[in-house]
């Protein structure tokens, strides 16, 4: 089955997860301990039901959005994605690349292996990077110098890994942060034989083994080795003082990612943060967390009316673009479905990705009665079993 026959995201993930080897698969899809967070976040979409108008003059949609200057072809954006080159041979830059090209945000994620500065050349500069912070000013100081030299303009921090969470899934796997061969991965890659040559031996060859290149000021050491102060050194020590003192010293626009409770995005407001992202990390950290969709009435509530709040998790069609927009988020961020792309067609493979949502996100603005997406309110939603007009 080929790019051209992936017809959906899960299409697509239906054919990466066969060509990933387990570990790999577990650590792109798997979520923590029972996976509830990891379920919450597709459950709660069946939960919200369209009501759409008919009769309306369609035939000209368009799904474009402005933030902070800048116009993007979709309410769509790239979320950071750790450790992608484990999907795609110089993955990082595939998707950096890909959402240049597509008019798309893009988030380097502090866990990458390419160096930031190449990322933003690969994307015009127009690169968010998200930062892992530990609770001392002294380590973030530097962080923040080499960001501002890279010309990096939107700073997203996140809030929700204070610790490593139980991803008992991945021990079970013996997938290891940092990386560590086991005689059960080797067989794994000889199993997925595709895999072992296009990603893991072409990355080896050409570049060695990758390095975490964005955790800290200067590029870190290989994967398969801890990075000075350890992976999550420090970061169960970061406060809202630290994002003060990061307020006062960063110039550019600042983000928290992980924002759940509507108490947080108050905070976040009044100490100068310029957008919040509604996450349950993928639901890769708490489990038993509601999802985000369910979390995003609340947090819209609690800030100013013209505050963004972006969202990601568990998107997988364009109707579920559509209901975040419509419970009043701006932008909605993916993660999965852009490396299910990649794992399957490499870029080529990325892309497909966006054109699926942009498609069906295009498709069901008609059937909903919208020409765009500022069209979508929350007039179009219901919950279900509500019938009342």
């Amino acid at each position: 089955m080929g790019l051209k026959d992936c017809l959906s995201i899960a299409d697509l993930e239906r054919v990466a997860q066969q060509r990933m080897p387990a570990c790999v698969r577990g650590y792109v899809c798997g979520g923590t301990e029972e996976g509830q967070s990891l379920q919450e976040s597709r459950s709660h979409f069946g939960r919200w039901g369209f009501v759409p108008r008919g009769l309306k003059h369609v035939e000209q949609r368009n799904a474009q959005v402005k933030l902070w200057g800048q116009e993007y072809s979709l309410p769509l954006g790239f979320a950071p994605t750790g450790f992608s080159a484990i999907v795609m041979h110089d993955c990082d830059a595939a998707l950096a690349g890909a959402a240049r090209e597509e008019r798309l945000p893009f988030i380097i994620s502090g866990a990458s292996t390419v160096a930031l500065e190449r990322l933003q050349q690969e994307n015009q500069q127009r690169c968010w990077y998200q930062a892992y912070l530990p609770g001392d000013m002294e380590r973030i100081h530097p962080l923040l110098e080499r960001l501002m030299q890279a010309k990096i303009e939107v700073l997203v921090i996140t809030i929700d890994t204070c610790v490593a969470a139980n991803r008992e899934n991945l021990e079970r796997l013996r997938f290891t942060v940092p990386f560590k061969l086991s005689p059960r991965l080797v067989w794994d890659g000889v199993c997925h034989p595709r895999w072992s040559l296009n990603v893991f031996l072409r990355t080896v060859l050409a570049g060695g083994i990758p390095r975490f290149a964005n955790l800290a000021h200067t590029a870190g050491p290989a994967i398969t080795q801890d990075p000075p102060n350890g992976f999550r050194g420090g970061r169960d020590r970061l406060t809202w003082d630290h994002i003060c003192a990061i307020r006062a010293q960063w110039p550019g626009k600042l983000v928290l990612k992980g924002v759940m409770h509507p108490e947080d995005a108050r905070l976040a407001v009044s100490h100068g943060v310029d957008a919040v992202m509604v996450s349950t990390h993928g639901g890769r950290q708490l489990d038993g967390c509601i999802s985000p969709l369910q979390a995003l009435p609340d947090i819209k509530k609690a800030v100013p009316e013209d505050f963004p709040v972006f969202i990601d998790g568990g998107f997988r069609r364009g109707t579920d673009v559509l209901k975040a927009i419509a419970l009043g988020a701006q932008m909605v961020f993916i993660g999965r479905p852009q490396l299910f792309g990649a794992a399957v067609g490499g870029k080529a493979g990325i892309h497909h990705a966006v054109s699926i949502l942009r498609s069906e996100i295009l498709t069901n603005l008609a059937l909903l009665g919208c020409k765009s997406v500022q069209e979508v309110t929350p007039s179009v939603l219901k919950p279900v079993g509500e019938t009342t007009f």
